[in-house]
């Protein structure tokens, strides 16, 4: 309809207009439809020439307008192709969609109820239990989270660890040089033992015959200390315990198969000041005078 009306308006009025000086012929039809127009002269003349009160301004302007009303494309006729979307099956609806009652499944059988569950393979042994099993869970095992001298040194030289008081897990938490996850305590390892050149005490839970050495060496001391759960929770966060209304619970002893493991019973709340070992309080009496 659009097409025709174009057609019509362009084969009454724009015979003999003329838009530029130079004609140009036109060797191919505008519409094919319409063999009125299939050859047509125009000669060059500005648009503003047209009377607007004249029979071709009338219907220059009737053009525009009606260009302006018939879009050909527009926002409201946006779409998507055919067959772009296709619709959902709604299954179980009734016998009128053809996909009810049975929905598609036939009647009775395996494939006509529920699924099977994970892992079955149609009755054949499955793929777990034709394979070996490998390992086990000790229920009993410890997990450390593990920590180096590098990184505590490195700590220290931005002045975040007081070199010169009592280095704890607690410590070590608080300066972020280990996680959140602490799990059974924090095992003190040797990475970059070479940076360690003045001397600091610790207490940790485990520690490596190289971090000890390097520690030694460098005039320091390390202690393994025994905490449990709720010890370790009471020295980490002892906030909670007083938000709740509750005193800090009594340090633990170690079990018997961890007492050669460990040096001390870990002290609640954290310690400030190192504890002497026993060979170092033997001395420090002999060196005493009488």
């Amino acid at each position: 309809m659009l097409r025709r009306r174009i057609t019509l308006i362009l084969s009454s009025s724009l015979q003999n207009v003329q838009i530029y000086n130079k004609p140009i012929k036109i060797s191919q039809p505008i519409f094919t439809s319409s063999p009125k127009i299939q050859s047509l002269e125009f000669s060059q003349h500005p648009i503003s020439s047209i009377a607007p009160n004249g029979s071709l301004g009338r219907q220059f302007q009737h053009y525009q307008g009606m260009r302006k009303a018939y879009s050909l494309l527009s926002l409201n006729d946006l779409q998507d192709n055919k067959g772009a979307r296709k619709q959902k099956t709604r299954k179980g609806r009734g016998i009128g969609s053809g996909k009810g009652k049975t929905a598609g499944r036939g009647h009775k059988g395996q494939k006509a109820r529920g699924t099977h569950k994970f892992g079955f393979e149609g009755g054949q042994t499955p793929l777990r239990r034709r394979l070996p099993k490998r390992g086990f869970k000790n229920p009993f095992s410890l997990e450390f989270q593990p920590v180096g001298l590098g990184k505590i040194a490195k700590l220290i030289n931005a002045g975040k660890i007081d070199s010169s008081e009592l280095i704890t897990m607690k410590t070590l938490k608080d300066s972020a040089a280990i996680g959140k996850q602490i799990g059974d305590g924090v095992r003190l390892m040797g990475r970059g033992a070479e940076h360690i050149q003045w001397p600091i005490h610790l207490e940790v839970s485990r520690v490596t015959a190289r971090a000890k050495a390097a520690v030694e060496a460098a005039g320091g001391t390390v202690r393994r200390v025994h905490y449990n759960k709720l010890g370790l929770r009471a020295l980490l966060k002892p906030e909670w315990f007083e938000k709740k209304g509750r005193l800090l619970p009594r340090p633990a002893r170690p079990p018997p198969k961890l007492k050669e493991k460990v040096d001390s019973i870990g002290r609640l709340p954290a310690p400030t000041k190192p504890i002497p070992f026993a060979a170092e309080e033997t001395e420090a009496m002999s060196a005493a005078p009488a």
